[in-house]
């Protein structure tokens, strides 16, 4: 039935050389992520669109490690408790099978935690914030304002083209002018 395997080579044996490479490439991502090394994991350019914003990345190192560790475990436990090599076979692929897209998508969620913690300025573009310090009329000076924005309070200077902002009064940032700077209106303007 299986021919394509050399002399050799049992069927069992197949299973423990899957779970054996597997297994040990999986170990070593382990060994190497507590010493800080191998955080990122090294994707093949193959990914599928599933709709939306979940991508599977399904040819990484620790999906095909982890199909390897489960074909060759699953398989290698038919044989020793006498099921026949095609199902032995069948239910092996099912089970790395499965754990190569579980891996994969556990991966993808990861990945949608990564944030870079840098703070975006334009994001507060349409945000309504409270001037810190008093901003002068008719953009003759510039005053600050704090605006709630990726989740932490962020100071930056701001100008009005309407009539003085005093401090504590709630306004609209209308536009960034320049890096840091902000062009606010009142909230009844």
């Amino acid at each position: 039935m299986f021919d394509f395997l050399p002399e050799y080579w049992s069927l069992t044996t197949l299973y423990v050389a899957c779970a054996a490479v597997g297994g040990a490439i999986v170990l070593l991502q382990l060994a190497l992520s507590l010493f800080g090394f191998g955080a990122d994991d090294v994707d093949v350019e193959a990914e599928v669109d599933l709709g939306g914003d979940s991508d599977l990345q399904f040819l990484s190192i620790r999906a095909i490690a982890g199909f390897l560790t489960m074909f060759g475990l699953v398989g290698w436990a038919g044989t020793v408790t006498g099921w026949s090599p095609p199902i032995s076979a069948l239910v092996a692929f099912g089970a790395g099978l499965t754990t190569f897209l579980a891996v994969a998508w556990l991966l993808s969620l990861q990945r949608k935690l990564d944030s870079s913690g840098t703070l975006d300025p334009k994001r507060a573009e349409g945000s309504t914030a409270r001037v810190y310090l008093r901003i002068p009329a008719a953009n003759v000076g510039r005053g600050k304002i704090t605006v709630e924005l990726q989740g932490r309070t962020a100071e930056f200077e701001a100008f009005t083209t309407g009539s003085e902002l005093a401090t504590g009064t709630q306004v609209r940032v209308v536009r960034m002018t320049s890096p840091g700077v902000f062009q606010v209106s009142a909230l009844d303007d």
